[in-house]
């Protein structure tokens, strides 16, 4: 399949290869945006900061995170990714499950009204 970007609210991702059970996706988080509060039923993610600073609530703890660092959201676990900074963020998040579909996405609270 071919790359592809969808614009968000907070920014835009870029999916860069995807195949039986993983996608690879590139985020672009705008200053001062966060995606929503969220889990997923199918699948884990691993993000890893290529760019800027991220703040990643996982669970009840939260994380800052710069240039090579990385996390891992397992599979049902609330996440909510922020970027704080005052220039783009972007992260590569990589996706593991048996439905990678972007209605596994399950928000819990989010300040665009798309719940």
């Amino acid at each position: 399949m071919s790359n592809y970007t969808e614009n968000r609210p907070w920014g835009s991702f870029t999916v860069l290869d995807e195949g039986n059970g993983f996608k690879v996706k590139r985020l672009t988080v705008k200053p001062g945006q966060r995606t929503s509060l969220q889990f997923h039923k199918h699948r884990s993610e691993r993000w890893t900061i290529v760019e800027g600073e991220a703040t990643i609530t996982l669970g009840n703890k939260i994380h800052k995170l710069i240039v090579n660092e990385w996390i891992f959201i397992p599979l049902g676990v609330k996440h909510l990714l922020a970027n704080e900074g005052k220039n783009d963020m972007q992260l590569i998040e990589v996706q593991v499950g048996d439905y990678l579909g972007e209605d596994d996405i399950f928000r819990l609270e989010d300040k665009y009204g798309r719940i």
